[in-house]
């Protein structure tokens, strides 16, 4: 019986040992530095404040809480610490409730009241109204936390319902001029003023014909121009804020014409209602996730050939509509939609992508209760923290010996700092599992790459190559072999690098679920996980440094930026 032991330990490792072996896929990528295929705006990631109040409610869930613009309790250290690390964030102030505001200056004639809920109401609420007071709150808030702002305003006032979600007449301007000229009085920094929220095409519970939009927000545009005449800075105009529809927004640039509209605003919710069961599949489809492509690309032509003055923003983007998916929208899982959609915006020349939200919701990049953010926050700036630890068993077969790893785990606010404003195009005939995003590096010579990798079972490691070398994209090929011989089979990982004689190295910043839990909400930096430190901040983020001459590589189900400062590439000059 001297063989038992031996037998029994073999059979408990034998499934730990299979778990290693996964599919191993060669790549080449080709990153074209010599020209810009877009660009988007400094402050590229925004996040939304939204109206709802505590009572909205879908699916037996109501996540809202107290996050609403009336509500928010502006006074929390997480909140303005969460802003402020951006650099600065800018934040909507809007949503579907924003068409029933009214603001509480002395024209208004209604008493100021709170959204309540109503059967017959849009959306099931009352009118509601903005103190004047809270207004102040929120604008000393946004000077302290240097937060760049954009007000929706209600573009339903004085308008009636003729037929279903039809509703016409004149846009009532009165309650909106003396808000504007109450805020252009108090010194207050609006960087855009937005008309209306999913009223466009067939609209959202409402809709206004383009032609109708379009007088109203000439009439807007007049105004701005009137209220901001004395001001050094005038405030962009932003509209229609909906769905895209090719008709109605080619309508909608026709009737305006140059000098009115300057940013053309749609919204996304590409993955289905929040209760949807099918939520993660679609997230991990590249099927599906390439789909969005053909609105981004008809939006942009619509812009070219009707509103070349204009430029395009996504509004408000949540993915999956009715307050997002519980336990799916405010997890790691989630993440992979939400890069992919900034990778994918930025490609077509969106200047702006809004997330919704910043709080509330399950889509909030701040859990609505504790503040504490959500895994999404920590995709979009660049600081984090070490604690937790996990051990993992690993044998090396090439020297039959037991190791074991001890991995941190967490991660935290990345695309705003490492992704500049330069997009720069790729080319690869890797699988489409794997999605690749380029741009300048912000603030800093060289580039950043941004990987997502979508397959449950593949690693893929990348040669990335620059087009100023002549190379040619290296073809995928596939190998199955297991985590702990793959090691000595990696070669050089770029070129077209800047020469130098010193070690050079590159960053990385790979990104993982807490114990492989795509539902996690612990995010996993470079092992570490992230999280609010012990005197309450925001954490910070160190990357792992690599010889730029190792491998590109990222596990299955991971996300990873690789920054590459020496990467020569004229358009980031």
């Amino acid at each position: 019986m001297e063989f038992c032991l031996p037998l029994v330990l073999f059979l408990i490792y034998l499934p730990a040992f299979f778990a290693q072996v996964q599919d191993t896929a060669y790549t080449g990528i080709v990153v074209d530095g010599t020209r810009a295929a877009a660009q988007v705006d400094t402050n590229f990631i925004c996040a939304t404040i939204d109206w709802w109040p505590h009572d909205k409610c879908n699916y037996n869930q109501c996540p809202w809480g107290y996050t609403s613009v009336n509500n928010l309790n502006l006074s929390h250290p997480i909140l303005a610490k969460a802003i402020e690390a951006f650099k600065p964030l800018r934040i909507r102030i809007g949503g579907s409730l924003q068409d029933r505001v009214l603001y509480d200056v002395e024209s208004l004639k209604d008493p100021c009241h709170p959204f309540q809920k109503r059967k017959d109401g849009l959306f099931g609420f009352s009118r509601g109204c903005l103190h004047l007071s809270r207004w102040d709150e929120l604008n000393l808030f946004f000077r302290k936390t240097g937060a760049i702002v954009t007000f929706g305003l209600n573009a339903l006032h004085g308008r009636h319902p003729i037929y279903r979600s039809a509703w016409g007449g004149d846009w009532d301007s009165s309650n909106a001029y003396d808000f504007i000229k109450y805020t252009v009085s108090k010194g207050y920094q609006i960087d855009t003023w937005e008309f209306g929220n999913e009223l466009s095409g067939s609209g959202v519970g409402a809709r206004v014909g383009a032609e109708q939009y379009g007088k109203d927000l000439i009439h807007l545009r007049r105004i701005i121009n009137e209220l901001y005449e004395k001001s050094e800075i005038k405030p962009s105009l932003v509209a229609p804020g909906g769905f895209y529809d090719q008709k109605w927004f080619t309508k909608l640039l026709q009737v305006t014409g140059l000098g009115v509209v300057d940013i053309v605003t749609h919204h996304i919710y590409n993955l289905g209602a929040g209760d949807d069961p099918s939520l993660i599949n679609r997230i991990l489809s590249p099927h599906y996730l390439n789909k969005t492509a053909a609105t981004f690309n008809d939006l942009e032509q619509t812009i070219k050939q009707h509103g070349p003055w204009a430029s395009a923003w996504v509004g408000e983007s949540g993915g999956a509509y009715n307050s997002g998916g519980h336990d799916v929208s405010d997890t790691y899982v989630d993440s992979f939609w939400y890069l992919d959609q900034l990778g994918m915006a930025a490609k077509y020349n969106s200047k702006v992508y809004c997330r919704q939200s910043l709080i509330g919701g399950n889509y909030g990049l701040l859990d609505r209760k504790t503040f504490v953010p959500n895994p999404d926050y920590y995709r979009l700036d660049r600081h984090g923290i070490i604690r937790y630890s996990t051990f993992y068993l690993l044998m090396l077969s090439d020297i039959q010996t037991l190791v074991l790893f001890v991995f941190g785990s967490e991660s935290a606010l990345l695309w705003s700092q490492l992704m500049g404003e330069g997009v720069l195009s790729v080319k690869s005939d890797t699988s489409p599992f794997l999605r690749i995003y380029a741009h300048c590096s912000k603030g800093r010579a060289g580039i950043t790459i941004l990987l997502i990798n979508l397959s449950n079972q593949t690693e893929f490691i990348l040669k990335a190559e620059n087009n100023l070398s002549d190379l040619h994209i290296t073809r995928t090929t596939n190998h199955r072999q297991s985590s702990f011989t793959r090691g000595i089979m990696r070669a050089v990982s770029w070129v077209g690098r800047k020469s130098s004689d010193d070690p050079l190295y590159r960053e990385e910043y790979h990104l993982t679920p807490a114990n492989g839990y795509l539902r996690s909400k612990t995010m996993i930096l470079n092992g570490t996980p992230l999280g609010i430190t012990n005197d309450g901040n925001i954490p910070k983020l160190e990357p792992a440094l690599i010889d730029e001459n190792s491998p590109i590589s990222i596990v299955h189900r991971s996300i990873k930026f690789v920054v590459l400062p020496n990467f020569d590439a004229p358009a980031c000059a």
